[in-house]
Parts: structure tokens; C-alpha cells; sequence
């Protein structure tokens, strides 16, 4: 009887903590982050009566938290996926209707500028034209500088999203940290089970810290959990944890980097970072709004050096030589705060169509200077060694190095980034503008062949001889003299060059038979200029002269708007592979009312049973009491 009551004591208390367990999984059903929990039952060691062996009841272990590390490992794997691509996808969203809209976009700016240009052409003394021309100028440039503080502003919300992470990610760090240290004063019991509320707040913690960038994470047999970012870089230790803080960077205080503190020297692991919030906000600052921002000022720097070196072969209304019409910021080096030399880099644009729309590195490793794009990495191939006599030449710059680098000296090469905001008009009067050519070329009207000269076209502006007249006289139809002198062969077609103008001569010319080549003087209705300026911002400037400014404007609209799809369709993907991954771990650990109401009616049965049981073993030992006194 006193095994009966042992037995039926042992099932009603095994009963009851499964009650109560049941109860708990009812009562979280809608908590996030739950896991279901259930009581460990096992059967007690029987005992030996006889010949025979007596079982003795029913042990009631630990309370097991239910759950699989390897699906709560997928699910923070596919939210550090999505959260990368819905933060990369939002900011791409803004770049993307920055450049397409028709109202903030470069393309109607550009067309304008053009449509401009054209009317000056066919009109060179319109003063109405050239005003509007100006004017058309003044936006065009307005509209670069607008895109600019645009793209600024994105890159605020880009900063702004990078150190709201890191700090995040620094007070999750502490909180894991902290339940690590609770996990470790509950004890570790025999069985290795451990307190599941306290699990299930680390999980919670490690779910948001995966919303915000990818970890990986390994359990200690102390039940601790140890949590890793980027390329292995500890953000936890046990119940220690390290900062994730934000500095400048060493070129420039208006882009953050962001370095792993701890007891030691401060780790940069900006380009180690990805997946989540952070991963996503420093992708997109790398693979779109830095390329972007190059290639506005591609274009820009382009549009602009093109256009004053053009402007630089005519003449204006007031007869005098064309000057700049945009004033354009030189490349930029700027050397890294921790730099120990004193060498300084100078840097200029030696090839429009080499031009790459990408930042550099430039590194002296003690013995010679390397260069690598920022973007990718790569090494950038250069000729020359760096003197004023004899620059680097790489990617269409030129880059000049004075003073004495120390091992290890960096520094940051931005070739066009800071152009569409710097961009400026330097014109203010329309008349300054050089629709004319400087010279002109005229036949004789004594000629008696059948000869024409064309007009002339200015290949050396800077000739000192350019507006010197010049007279081509032929000694027969296949000789002639230069100012009366040498005897050059005549080829109907070719070019003549004098003095910096370039003419070509068709037909039959008669021995006595002369052309001019002189000043332009008074030249207001001459639209030469005007005609190659068109001519030149409409020919191949980039890419190796195989893109026009439309083209490249085209291009880069085309890009962003492309890379956006892309995102968004991988951000739909992810979306998808992330509700997957919730759902069969919700299989696992999450609530289900009719499991628990079919388990509370199943405990109660059990634990009615066990009640009457020991009903049974009160009546036997009455009964035997009360046989005993008889």
C-alpha cells in the first residue's frame, strides 16, 4: 500500500508540473518569441520484490524548452537576408526617382542645354539666343549642384542609418552578454537543461541582432553563447561583449567607417559587414551611390572640359579669343589623417575617355606606390613615376607626387566626385559667347580654276600665328606656295594646316590662282564655333570615345533603375525564403491550442486517476488498520 501511495503520489505531482506547463504554453500562445515548453517524464527504477521487479512511479525532470538551433539558424540567416535587401531596396527607391523624375532628372536639363546651343547656331547674332543659351547654361548647372545636395541628403540617411545600427548593435551585444552572465548564475543542471525564459530572451536578441547584420553564433557547454559578425569579428565572449562604433573616416569626415572596440586597438570592419540593416545601408553607399556620384561627375567633368575647349577655338561678338564657360574643381587627393610622411599628390584629368567613374587608393608600400580602386579592390595599372616631368598616367589621370611618403602613406583619389556640386558658370555676358571661328578662308576673286577652299576649321588656338593672314598661291594646278614660299604638291582634299587653321582645297586650280586665310574680323553671323561645339558635345567624350553625354546620362539612369529592380525582386525573394524559414521553426516551437487542449484533457485524466489511485491506497490502509485492532 505504501508503494500503491508512493506511485499514485509520484504521478499526481508529475501530473500537476505538466498542468502547469501546459497552462504556461496557453498562456504565451500569442508571446513573441515563445517557445512551447514541456515536462520530462520518465518512468522510476523499479525495485526488486521477490523474484520480480516492481516499477515505483513516475520522475518528473527538467522542463524542456522545445526548438531547433538549426532552423532558428536559417530564420536569422534569411532576416539578415531580407532586412539587407528591404534597406538597400528603400534607398535605391530614392536614387532611382532622384535621376528618372523629368522634373529633378539630368536628361531634359541636358536636352535643353543642346536645344540652346543649336538655336545660337542657327542664329550666332541673336542676342535673345545667347541669353536663353546662358540661361539654359545656369540650369544645367543648377540642375548638377540640385542632384548633388540631393545625393548628400541620401547619404545623411545612409550615416544616419549606419550609427543607429552600430548602436543597436552594440546594446544587443550587452544585452546577450548579460543573459550569458544570469545563464551561468542559474547553474547548469545535471541534465543540461537550462532556464527557457532566459533562452528565449538570448533568441529574441539574436533575431533583432540578424535584422541588423549577419552572425554567426556558437554555444558554449556552459550554456553561454559566443556571437560573431562580419568575417569572424567577436562582438560576444561569454559575458563579455565589444562596441561597434562609428568614426570618421581617415580621408574625409563626412563618410563613416565602422570599427570593432574592444580592450585592444580599434578594428575597421566596414568592408567585412553584411546582411541586415547595416550590411544593407553600406552595400548600397558602396555598389550605387558612390558609382553613381562618379558618374554624375563623369558626366559633369565631361560636359564641362569638352565645352571650354571648344568655347577656347572661337571668337566672341566683341572679336576677342572664347574663354571657359564652366569652371570645373580639379580631381582631389587627400592624404589619410594617420599618414606619418610629407608627400603630397596632385592629380589631373589627362584623358577624358579614359575616365572611370570610381574612387582610388593610393598606397606607398616603402618602396613604390600602388594603386587600387576603392569599389573593387583591384589594382589599377601606371606608366610613368610620378614627377611633374613624368606623371603616373592610370584610368585617364594624372597624378603627380612631391615630398617624402613614409611606408604605409595612403591616400584617397577622387577624380570627379566633388564636380557636379562644383560645378559653376563663369559667363555672364552673351556676347562673350564663341559661336565664330578666328579665322577665315576666301578665295581670290581673280581666280580663273574652278578651286573652292572651305571655310577653315581652328585645330591650335594657342598658335601664336593664328590671326596672322596667310596666302596660299598656286604656282600650276599642281604646285602651290605657302606666302611665297617652298612648292608643296597639291592633292584635291587634303588637309592644309597654317598657322593653327586647317583648310582643304577641292577642284581645278590655274597657275596665279590665290587663297586667304585671315582674322575673322567682324564675323557676327560666322556659327563655325557654335556648329563644332554641337558637334563636339554630341560626338564620343567617355568610355574610350564610344559614349556621347546622352549616352552616358542614359546609361547611368538606366543602371540605377535596373540595380533598383533587381533589389526589389531579390527583396520579394527573400521576403518569401524569410516567412519559410518563420514558419517551420513556429512548427517547432510555436504554440498550438488544440496540441495543448488535447495534452491539459490527457494531463487531467492522468492526474484523476492518479487522485483516485491514491484514494485506493488510503482505503486498503484504513481497511488494514482497522483489521489490526479487531
Amino acid at each position: 500500500m505504501a508503494d500503491i501511495l508512493k506511485i499514485g503520489v509520484s504521478a499526481l505531482l508529475a501530473q500537476q508540473r505538466a498542468l502547469a506547463a501546459t497552462s504556461n504554453n496557453i498562456a504565451n500562445a500569442n508571446t513573441d518569441g515563445y517557445s512551447r515548453q514541456r515536462v520530462e517524464l520518465a518512468a522510476r527504477e523499479t525495485e526488486r520484490l521477490g523474484t520480480a521487479f516492481v516499477g515505483t512511479g513516475v520522475y518528473s525532470g527538467g522542463v524542456r524548452r522545445l526548438g531547433d538551433e538549426i532552423l532558428a539558424d536559417q530564420l536569422r540567416i534569411a532576416s539578415a537576408g531580407f532586412h539587407r535587401s528591404d534597406t538597400f531596396a528603400s534607398l535605391a527607391a530614392a536614387l532611382d526617382n532622384l535621376l528618372a523624375d523629368q522634373n529633378t532628372g539630368l536628361n531634359n536639363s541636358l536636352q535643353s542645354f543642346v536645344n540652346a546651343l543649336q538655336n545660337v547656331a542657327d542664329d550666332p547674332s541673336s542676342s535673345s539666343a545667347r541669353q536663353v543659351f546662358l540661361s539654359e547654361a545656369r540650369n544645367l548647372v543648377s540642375r548638377f549642384d540640385s542632384i548633388d545636395r540631393r545625393l548628400d541628403d541620401i547619404s545623411g540617411d545612409v550615416n544616419a542609418r549606419i550609427t543607429g545600427a552600430a548602436a543597436e548593435i552594440t546594446s544587443l551585444g550587452v544585452n546577450i552578454a548579460d543573459l550569458n552572465r544570469q545563464i551561468l548564475a542559474s547553474g547548469v543542471p545535471v541534465d543540461g537543461t537550462l532556464p527557457p525564459d532566459l533562452l528565449d530572451q538570448r533568441d529574441r536578441l539574436l533575431q533583432r541582432l540578424a535584422e541588423l547584420v549577419q552572425v554567426d553564433t556558437a554555444a558554449q557547454r556552459d550554456g553561454t553563447i559566443s556571437v560573431f559578425i562580419g568575417s569572424g569579428q567577436v562582438l560576444v565572449l561569454g559575458t563579455e561583449s565589444s562596441e561597434l562604433a562609428v568614426t570618421q573616416s581617415p580621408f574625409s569626415p563626412e563618410e563613416l567607417e565602422v570599427v570593432l572596440r574592444g580592450n585592444g586597438p580599434d578594428i575597421t570592419v566596414t568592408r567585412f559587414l553584411s546582411g541586415g540593416e547595416l550590411g544593407g545601408a553600406l552595400d548600397f553607399r558602396r555598389e550605387l551611390l558612390a558609382p553613381t556620384r562618379a558618374g554624375l561627375g563623369r558626366i559633369a567633368t565631361g560636359l564641362a572640359t569638352t565645352f571650354n575647349a571648344l568655347q577656347g577655338n572661337g571668337i566672341d561678338l566683341n572679336g576677342a579669343p572664347g574663354t571657359d564657360l564652366f569652371a570645373v574643381p580639379p580631381p582631389e587627393a587627400l592624404a589619410a589623417a594617420a599618414n606619418a610622411g610629407s608627400a603630397a599628390v596632385a592629380v589631373a584629368v589627362a584623358d577624358l575617355g579614359g575616365l572611370e567613374a570610381t574612387r582610388y587608393e593610393l598606397t606607398y608600400d616603402g618602396a613604390s606606390y600602388l594603386l587600387n580602386r576603392t569599389d573593387t579592390g583591384a589594382a589599377v595599372a601606371m606608366t610613368g613615376s610620378g614627377t611633374a616631368l613624368d606623371p603616373f598616367l592610370a584610368d585617364g589621370l594624372s597624378i603627380v607626387v612631391s615630398g617624402a611618403a613614409a611606408a604605409g602613406d595612403r591616400f584617397l583619389i577622387r577624380s570627379v566626385d566633388q564636380v557636379p556640386g562644383g560645378l559653376a558658370l563663369l559667363l555672364g555676358d552673351p556676347n562673350e559667347i564663341a559661336a565664330a571661328a578666328p579665322t577665315r578662308a576666301r578665295a581670290a576673286l581673280a581666280n580663273t580654276g574652278t578651286a573652292a577652299i572651305s571655310a577653315g576649321a581652328v585645330i591650335d588656338p594657342t598658335d601664336p600665328n593664328l590671326l596672322s593672314t596667310a596666302t596660299i598661291e598656286f604656282l600650276d594646278p599642281t604646285t602651290y606656295s605657302i606666302d611665297g614660299a617652298g612648292a608643296f604638291a597639291y592633292t584635291a582634299g587634303a588637309d592644309i594646316d597654317i598657322n593653327g587653321t586647317r583648310v582643304q582645297i577641292t577642284g581645278t586650280p590655274a597657275a596665279g590662282d590665290q587663297f586667304v586665310i585671315e582674322a575673322n574680323a567682324g564675323g557676327v553671323g560666322d556659327n563655325r564655333n557654335a556648329l563644332a561645339l554641337l558637334d563636339g558635345i554630341a560626338s564620343g567624350i567617355l568610355d574610350g570615345g564610344t559614349a556621347t553625354l546622352q549616352n552616358a546620362v542614359a546609361r547611368l539612369v538606366t543602371d540605377v533603375g535596373v540595380r533598383t529592380a533587381e533589389t526589389n525582386n531579390r527583396r520579394d525573394a527573400q521576403s518569401l525564403v524569410l516567412e519559410q524559414a518563420r514558419r517551420e521553426l513556429e512548427s517547432v516551437r510555436g504554440v498550438n491550442l488544440d496540441e495543448e487542449a488535447g495534452d491539459m484533457l490527457r494531463y487531467e485524466q492522468v492526474y484523476q486517476a492518479a487522485a483516485k489511485t491514491i484514494a485506493v491506497a488510503d482505503g486498503l490502509f484504513t481497511s488494514l488498520l482497522d483489521a489490526l485492532r479487531r
